[in-house]
């Protein structure tokens, strides 16, 4: 028969994990990044049943062999999940010419986890304090680092016609000229000599003003095409 008083003990942990899962996913899909609202979620909601069902095994429909009593540490349940957050988070990481995206969500992914096992495991005043600092990292700070001096960097893709390329002393004048400061470029020639592709990351003083580059670039007639992806977590 069903009982109130044996459901609730699951009933808390559940709903404040998924509480929590979804201001922080909140946080992720309001800033326009992967892994959002709904995916925040289910990451807490996955490790705090998981936790759950470790900490209550005397509810397992398992039959023990006659006299014997079995219990497995539920540390090790944590230890499965973490592990399997790390492939989840590797899918949010990706790379784009010489930038690395996608960091800032997997550590989200990650904590989000993290808080889940706490309220799975019952430690409900340390679930919270994460959930706040969490959300204080991810949402406070955010603002106090835009107020901040700071240096953008971005990356330059760009696709010449053949030899029209300019060498990289040239490269680094042009970039020079709009305020940018090149630190890396790379070469990539396609199709016999047909096609060179030079992908170019660039840092400068933030908000960058790439307008008047975008102009000059879409005024050259022997580039081909050209993509500008500012750096962003």
């Amino acid at each position: 028969m069903f009982d109130p008083n044996l459901v609730w003990p699951f009933v808390w942990p559940i709903a404040a994990a998924m509480i929590t899962g979804g201001l922080i996913g909140a946080e992720r899909t309001y800033n326009g990044h992967p892994a959002g609202f709904r995916t925040h979620i289910l990451v807490a909601l996955a490790s705090c049943i998981l936790m759950l069902a470790a900490m209550h095994q005397n509810s397992w429909a398992f039959m023990a062999l006659p006299g014997q009593t079995i219990v497995i540490d539920p540390t090790r349940m944590s230890h499965g999940i973490l592990t399997g957050i790390g492939f989840l988070c590797a899918g949010v990481i990706f790379r784009k010419g010489f930038s690395v995206h996608g960091l800032t969500t997997a550590a989200s992914l990650w904590i989000t986890s993290a808080i889940g096992v706490l309220f799975g495991v019952g430690m409900l005043e340390l679930a919270l304090i994460a959930a706040f600092a969490t959300l204080a990292v991810l949402a406070v700070l955010r603002l106090v680092d835009a107020r901040l001096p700071q240096v953008a960097t971005v990356d330059i893709e760009m696709r010449w016609v053949g030899k029209a390329a300019p060498d990289e002393p040239a490269l680094r004048a042009l970039m020079a000229e709009f305020g940018l400061k090149t630190l890396r470029i790379g070469h990539e020639v396609s199709d016999g000599d047909r096609w060179h592709d030079l992908t170019v990351k660039v840092r400068g003083q933030a908000p960058l003003k790439v307008g008047p580059l975008l102009e000059r670039l879409k005024g050259d007639r022997n580039l081909h095409g050209f993509s500008i992806t500012p750096h962003d977590d």
